[in-house]
Parts: C-alpha cells; structure tokens; sequence
C-alpha cells in the first residue's frame, strides 16, 4: 500500500496527481514519458509505501485526448501512419473512415498474467476453415496509445519482461501461433514499479528502461505530516478534495497538451549533442540508448517549460534518471552517482 494508502475511494475517484507531496522525480519523469513515449518508459525503484502506485494511476487525470480511428480494437492514431493496423492502413488508403477523439487511459499488466493474455491470441481453426485471420487482442492490444502499468516487475518472469520491453521499443506486437502469423501496433508508454528488497532485475533488462527513478521515503517531518494531512481530507471528501483542485489539474493538462505540440520544433545545436555524447562517454554507458534517451528527455523538459531551446539545466536535471541505473560498478562495489561531477561536463559545453 502507499503512503496515500490506497489509491481510490469508495466511489473510484483517484487521489489527484497534483496533490502528491513530493517525489518531484517521480512525477518530472512520469511527465516527459507522456510528452515523449520515444524516452523509453520508466522504471520506479523504491520500498512499499511511497506512493509509486499511486502516482501512476493518477495520471488518468492529466493525460491528453487523443484522435483513433472508429472501429478499430487498436484504436490507431490517424496522425501516426507509421504505427496503424494493416486494417486502417487499407481504410486510409481507401478513405472510408471516420475519426473520433478518446482520453488516454493506464492500462494495468494483470497479476499472474499469462503469455497469450499480454499478446493476444490467433484462433488457428477459423483461420484453416475460413482462410481469413481471426485475433482477440491481450493487454498489448490495450495498450497501444496509451500507458501501461506494471506493477512489481521484478517479480515477472523474464520471458515476459523481454516480451514488454521488446514490444514498447519497436512499437508493434508480433504473434505466432501453428506457423500462422499477425502483428499489430503497440506502442505505449511503459512504466513498471518494483521494491528492491523483494528482488532485482538482470542489469539486461534494466538498461531497457529509458529512465529509473529510485524513490525514498520521506524523512522530514512536515512533509510526512502534509502527506497524512492530504490523505485524510480526500478520504474525508474526495469529491470536494478533487473539486478544489481541479483548476490546477486542468492546468497541468493543458501544460502537457502545448508540450507535446512544442517538442517536435525543439532545436537541439551541436553543443548539445556533443555534450550529450561526451556525458555518454565519461559514464562509460554501452550502445546508444543512453544518448537517445538523454536528449529526447532534454527536448520534452524544455518543451515542458515552454522552451524551443535546450539549456544546461534542461540535461542536468534529466540525464541523472538515465545514468544512473545504467552505470557499472566494480566487484564488491556500489555505483556512485554524483552531480557535481555531470555538472562539471556539462559546464565544459554549455557552460552554465
């Protein structure tokens, strides 16, 4: 359970994300997934009780409305012709479709999940008697477009975790079944959630996370106090509770909106990119998923704030969530983190 306890009242509303105490790296990175998916998702490392679930789910409130196409179980973005179903691929080209508007929503990997429940399944005799393929979308199926939630991840089978992973870094979801074949769009933000003492992931599967949060529980007591404070007057009101915020929630919303709109025009110069690459190089990280998510998340906080250009502060308060859980430690050694030293790279190509 959270510190917020448990997330919903007794009549589903959600503890509102704008009155979460804290955890500023939580919510800063659950923010950038949202404006760019391409970071790569989100891992949340912390003990039980710091608010990690709910946090996610809260988001419902704040994520943006989105257009699909009507009729289709993928619920395909018409804006996006690189990740349509071979369906709306056909409808588009024909140009018999209709479009809708729909909110985002958190989509939640159900415990004990099977193989064939994330992925879908094929029913084989339709297809040998009738020759047409017949699939009943899973969880990625959901998915596609919006969030999706796991809960301790560290606990899945790594089969499974291969499979997400796999999924959200190419976008599409490919089942095979008796040598008859189908693929459709999945492309989702990823946030998985974990307690470290209740077991690890392989450091693998790990760096396929574009950002990791590591949460703690608070030790000042006045914020320990605002969050007890806050908990009893939604589970005393929630209707008021939510009420009396709405105004920020939609102003967070909108925020978010004009983001997503800015972040595509976001100049990235040569510094930047140097910066970046050096930054890469001095943390000895492997391949290129570091870069990649280091400047997308530079790009989406600048668009955040409303910037078209990305400043020193911009990588300095990001890249920490996407070094961090990637950097290598000796035998017997704990990988130490430090930020004056990022700062001082950055200052040498920025400068301040």
């Amino acid at each position: 359970m959270d510190s917020y306890g448990d997330n919903m009242s007794e009549n589903n509303l959600q503890f509102p994300f704008v009155r979460i105490v804290g955890q500023e790296e939580m919510k800063r990175a659950l923010l950038l997934n949202i404006i760019d998916p391409g970071i790569g998702g989100v891992l949340l490392r912390g003990e039980k009780g710091t608010a990690k679930s709910t946090t996610v789910r809260s988001l419902i409130q704040i994520l943006p409305d989105v257009p699909y196409i009507e009729g289709c179980q993928f619920h395909c973005n018409p804006e996006n012709h690189r990740y349509l179903c071979d369906d709306c691929k056909e409808r588009i080209k024909k140009g018999g479709y209709k479009t809708s508007m729909r909110a985002m929503k958190v989509v939640e990997l159900p415990l004990n999940a099977t193989e064939d429940r994330i992925s879908g399944s094929l029913d084989v005799e339709h297809v040998l008697r009738t020759g047409e393929r017949k699939y009943e979308g899973g969880v990625l199926a959901q998915a596609n477009g919006n969030l999706l939630y796991v809960d301790e991840v560290n606990l899945l089978d790594d089969h499974i975790v291969d499979l997400l992973l796999d999924s959200a870094a190419m976008g599409r979801n490919f089942v095979e079944r008796e040598g008859i074949s189908f693929s459709h769009p999945a492309r989702f933000v990823l946030i998985g959630s974990m307690n470290p003492e209740e077991g690890i992931l392989r450091p693998q599967l790990m760096d396929r996370f574009g950002m990791c949060v590591d949460i703690k529980s608070e030790v000042n007591p006045d914020t320990r106090v605002e969050v007890i404070k806050r908990r009893l007057a939604f589970d005393a009101d929630p209707e008021s509770f939510v009420e009396e915020c709405k105004d920020d929630t939609a102003a967070l919303r909108d925020k978010i909106i004009k983001a997503k709109e800015l972040v595509g025009k976001v100049h990235m110069s040569d510094k930047v990119l140097t910066a970046i690459a050096m930054t890469s190089i001095h943390y000895r990280m492997e391949g290129h998923r570091a870069d990649l998510a280091m400047i997308r998340a530079a790009k989406a906080n600048a668009a955040l704030e409303g910037r078209d250009e990305i400043t020193f502060q911009d990588i300095s308060s990001t890249a920490p969530l996407i070094i961090r859980h990637r950097m290598k430690a000796g035998p017997f050694e704990e990988a130490q983190f430090k930020q004056n030293e990022l700062d001082s790279i950055l200052r040498g190509y920025l400068g301040s």
